[in-house]
């Protein structure tokens, strides 16, 4: 009975199949070597947190139990960079200091996208976002654009599933559309 109070809560199945899916998109090979994107750990956080914030902007468009999931693939997010930052040797004591940066990154990040992503945006706002976010080759803004058509490209995807279909998988679209 005690050791429920110190458990971790476990994820409902379609999280974790969501979270999975995001994942593999962001793990995309296509990503780092064509979009520019920096093998890194702050590069691979940096495009797990926009395919978060990219699923995250669906589900809040979708009418409830959405809201619940999109809660649920957030606690999801934030277990993953915990378990993350203690498996490269973070301390204990470090661990909920570097979650409230991430954390912050990650928020004003989303915000960021949402907002390049309003249609009265300016037509290079989501690739200024991004520019800033996530290539860090600031000198070569086509990286830019190869990544932020691919974002439209996910976007678009994501528009056209209901939450069905995003429970279902196959989130997100292949990157050899794009190739």
């Amino acid at each position: 009975m005690v050791f429920g109070l110190f458990s971790r809560k476990k994820a409902m199945p379609s999280v974790e199949r969501l979270y999975g899916d995001i994942v593999a998109a962001a793990r995309s090979p296509y990503l780092y070597r064509v979009c520019g994107v920096p093998d890194t750990v702050m590069g691979r956080f940096e495009l797990l947190g926009l395919h978060v914030a990219l699923v995250l902007r669906r589900l809040r468009e979708l009418p409830p139990p959405a809201d619940s999931l999109a809660q649920e693939l957030v606690d999801r997010f934030f277990l993953d960079l915990d378990d993350s930052l203690r498996q490269i040797g973070i301390g204990d004591v470090s661990v909920p200091k570097k979650i409230k940066k991430l954390g912050q990154a990650f928020y004003g990040r989303a915000d960021a996208y949402d907002k390049a992503l309003l249609p009265d945006a300016g037509s290079d706002a989501l690739e200024m976002a991004l520019a800033r976010n996530v290539i860090e080759k600031a000198d070569q803004p086509a990286l830019a654009t190869v990544l932020a058509q691919q974002i439209r490209n996910q976007v678009n995807h994501l528009d056209n599933l209901d939450l069905e279909g995003i429970i279902a998988g196959n989130v997100f679209v292949s990157q050899a559309v794009s190739q």
